[in-house]
């Protein structure tokens, strides 16, 4: 138990740092298990965060206690994640009553930033959820909060550990396409995933700080851990032209719906019994509607997304987010001096893919180990010579095996050496969201912004 304990605070400081080295040595004093405590029992906080902590880490951590502001969903994710312990409408209690060593933060991204300080301010080492928060601002106040703490922040990226993602990584490592000049980036949420956002709170800008924040944050720092570099500037484009006051008619929510016989997007949540025991059985208490209307006159984010971003070692990145694609997936191109990669996920006449739209989401989601091996291909083309057809192990499940390989890195393999760099701290999760709070920020001012004017945060040549 204690060798376990050490391996897991020494990963939450590396983790932590901006860089692989540890920040500063700290200890907990006890060889007892690391007591967690979760805020924000929302289906990504229960699932990844809970119950599958619970499942194959309860030999080094325990949970001693959850909080969320939903009474009843709060009593219904303490019985899914199978944890023993109290649950607190008031999370200062929570961490008065139960001094927690880690404090995981799944709330709404608005909110990331109080639960974030105040659990710095009271002594405990913080996990959140991407992204960091939602504007400069509250970034600027985490940054000021985590130099003044003697505790740590870690940024819960996973994209990073995906074996696709990684082997990208290793190929730009090894210089097989010399030194990177440019690169093409283009996502697209298909109308069952990406529709689920414009459902949900993350339609509103004050909530999500918009998808450019919420679901580009994952890509930007994916993005960031390959160009090896840090943003420098931003110039984007961006409107509200599918979704929200766009809409031919518009309802409650789908249950209620008159509509429902001719919408395309109609669904029905309550056929879904996890999601109508997790959000459908609790709105009556803080009134969270699960299934909202598409077309509602609230959405006020963008539905369509470019950009491009200037980094500080001069490589230049083409981005765009489609949120009503008929297919999900996404491609990439990283061009250098010496040729070209070219890699891609779920295009579907690039393969045979057996797997529906519809499944797609649930499939990354599911957090179960049982998964048949499939390839995938990356393309290598070399100048003057012939292209390169690299076949890569890939799983789907848990995005990609990233949720667990993280996971797997904090609590059981922290001791040994990571030559991919993958760990991710909270400068990285500052500028992956400062790419998209700058893209926001390009939008509405009509012009570059540079990164370096939003916080006090520079970017670095060398990330």
């Amino acid at each position: 138990m204690k060798n376990s304990r050490r391996k897991f605070l020494s990963s939450i400081s590396m983790l932590a740092a901006s860089s692989a080295m540890p920040l500063h040595a700290f200890d907990f004093g006890s060889s007892k298990k690391l007591k967690v405590a979760l805020v924000g029992t929302g289906i990504r906080g229960i699932t990844f965060w809970g119950k599958r902590l619970v499942d194959e880490y309860s030999d080094i951590i325990e949970f001693v206690g959850l909080s969320d502001i939903n009474a009843s969903r709060l009593a219904y994710g303490k019985k899914y994640i199978g944890a023993a312990c109290p649950v607190f409408l008031d999370f200062e209690k929570m961490v008065k009553d139960t001094g927690p060593n880690l404090i995981i933060v799944t709330t709404k991204d608005s909110t990331h930033h109080e639960f974030i300080i105040k659990g710095l301010n009271m002594g405990c080492d913080v996990l959140t959820e991407k992204p960091l928060t939602v504007d400069e601002i509250k970034c600027q106040a985490i940054l000021d909060a985590e130099k003044k703490s003697e505790k740590n922040l870690i940024v819960g990226f996973n994209y990073r550990w995906s074996p696709y993602a990684t082997k990208i990584k290793e190929l730009l490592m090894d210089k097989t396409i010399g030194d990177l000049i440019s690169v093409d980036f283009s996502w697209y949420l298909n109308t069952y995933h990406g529709a689920s956002y414009f459902r949900r709170w993350h339609g509103e800008m004050e909530s999500s700080g918009s998808l450019w924040v919420h679901k580009s944050t994952h890509h930007f720092d994916l993005l960031n851990w390959w160009i090896d570099s840090e943003p420098s500037e931003v110039f984007a484009y961006g409107d509200l032209e599918f979704y929200g006051k766009n809409g031919p008619f518009r309802g409650d929510n789908c249950r209620t719906c008159k509509h429902s016989k001719e919408c395309d997007f109609y669904w029905d949540i309550t056929q879904n019994e996890f999601m109508k025991e997790l959000y459908v059985d609790h709105e009556q208490e803080d009134g969270y509607i699960r299934d909202n209307c598409l077309f509602r006159k609230d959405i006020d984010i963008y539905d369509k997304m470019s950009a491009q971003v200037k980094y500080a070692d001069n490589t230049t990145l083409n981005y765009s987010l489609t949120t009503y694609s008929p297919f999900e997936g996404w491609r990439v191109a990283l061009n250098g001096t010496k040729g070209r990669i070219e890699a891609s996920q779920d295009i579907p006449y690039h393969n045979d893919i057996t797997v529906s739209e519809a499944e797609k989401h649930t499939n990354e989601m599911d957090q179960t180990n049982k998964e048949e091996l499939s390839y995938e291909p990356i393309i290598v083309h070399k100048l003057w010579k012939q292209h390169e057809t690299i076949q890569v192990p890939m799983e789907k499940k848990g995005h990609g095996g990233g949720d667990k390989r993280l996971q797997d890195k904090i609590f059981k393999t922290s001791d040994i050496e990571d030559p991919y760099g993958r760990t991710a701290g909270i400068r990285d999760g500052a500028m992956s969201i400062l790419i998209g709070i700058g893209a926001r920020r390009s939008i509405e001012q009509k012009k570059p912004v540079q990164i370096s004017e939003l916080t006090d945060l520079k970017p670095q040549k060398k990330r």
